[in-house]
């Protein structure tokens, strides 16, 4: 393993764990040496010992170093902020390929992927160890099981369309990459689980809701007010606290409601859509959508250096910048002016001065 896959101040994570510290959730995961599971800062189990303790930046690089996800603490709905810990620009835009499928049961693998970035396939490869951790080709498999694995926890899908809706070819392929990764058939998984729903299975036609994380705080009255002043009513629109979008992919039509749970740190998705492959691209734009992927802390304390933004980030310190649903951009609506490079920096600026003269 090169060293940039585990992280190296085992100290500093082995006290975040220690703390339970949720400032980290989704930063650092932690694979366990004497039980080969690995976890989330926030996990409820008894902190494993120090020297049992091995540090990873990302999902897929403890996956890839031989560990299995927690069943407690659910690794595959940790936040996710890759794109804010500094990646850069050729990773950021791979994730983001990756999560719409470039990976997907491809034939054509990594290198397929490198040439559409303007790479070559070590270079890709070696960034993704250097910013990730992992592989591409690991973050794709870690990104698909840990997608089943929601899919199996939150909802009554058939086993084939989890399969299927996390990008496997076939059941076949997708039980044999499960009982890898877990050492049990995917089916095991639901009928162990405590308060699983019961009845028959669903179909996404039927609805699917998933519940996505954030990291806190997050001022979701800013959120919708935002959402409604852009909002093409043909096709989106709030409703009460819940927004709701008209979905059309690939010819095909269906709808998606989030509300928000602030007492879990997430919003819940409620997704109708007659093909499930789907799920997965819908997903991605509502996290986009609602800006799930913020350090808004991080994000708040450099743009707070600003004297006149300070006053209006300590009012509203979980005010955030939606993004678009067709576009792959951060507050599409309010950074149109700004150089590529800013632009998110520049949209968080510009709603918070919105939210000001509106208020």
């Amino acid at each position: 393993m090169e060293l940039s896959q585990e992280l190296l101040d085992r100290e500093a994570c082995y006290r975040a764990f220690q703390t339970h510290d949720a400032r980290f959730d989704g930063r650092i995961f932690v694979g366990v040496t004497s039980t080969g599971i690995y976890c989330r800062p926030i996990c409820p189990a008894r902190v494993p010992k120090f020297e049992n303790c091995r540090f990873f930046a990302s999902a897929a690089g403890a996956q890839e170093a031989g560990f299995r996800p927690c069943l407690r603490c659910r690794p595959e709905i940790a936040p996710e902020l890759a794109f804010w810990r500094g990646t850069s620009n050729t990773v950021s835009r791979a994730l983001k390929l990756i999560a719409d499928g470039a990976l997907d049961e491809s034939e054509a693998g990594v290198e397929a992927l490198a040439e559409r970035l303007g790479v070559g396939g070590r270079q890709l490869r070696r960034l993704f160890q250097q910013h990730i951790g992992a592989s591409p080709i690991a973050v794709a498999q870690t990104r698909r099981v840990l997608f089943a694995k929601h899919l199996i926890h939150d909802t009554r899908l058939s086993m084939t369309e989890v399969a299927l809706s996390a990008g496997f070819g076939s059941v076949r392929r997708f039980n044999e990459t499960f009982r890898k990764m877990f050492g049990r058939p995917p089916s095991t998984l639901r009928r162990t689980r405590k308060g699983a729903k019961s009845g028959p299975d669903h179909g996404a036609a039927e609805g699917v809701t998933l519940r996505l994380s954030y990291r806190p705080p997050y001022d979701w009255p800013g959120m919708l007010d935002a959402l409604s002043a852009r909002a093409d009513r043909r096709l989106e629109h709030v409703e009460g606290d819940v927004w709701r979008r008209v979905v059309e992919l690939d010819g095909r039509r269906g709808s998606v409601g989030v509300a928000h749970l602030p007492e879990r740190h997430a919003v819940a998705v409620t997704i109708h859509f007659p093909e499930v492959r789907a799920l997965p691209a819908i997903v991605a734009r509502v996290k986009r959508v609602f800006d799930l992927g913020a350090d808004i802390a991080m994000i708040g304390s450099h743009l707070a250096r600003d004297p006149t933004l300070a006053p209006l980030i300590a009012k509203r310190p979980g005010l955030r910048a939606p993004g678009d649903w067709d576009r792959d951009t951060v507050g599409a609506s309010l950074d149109e002016h700004a150089p590529p490079g800013w632009r998110p920096w520049h949209a968080y600026a510009a709603q918070h001065l919105r939210m000001a003269s509106h208020g």
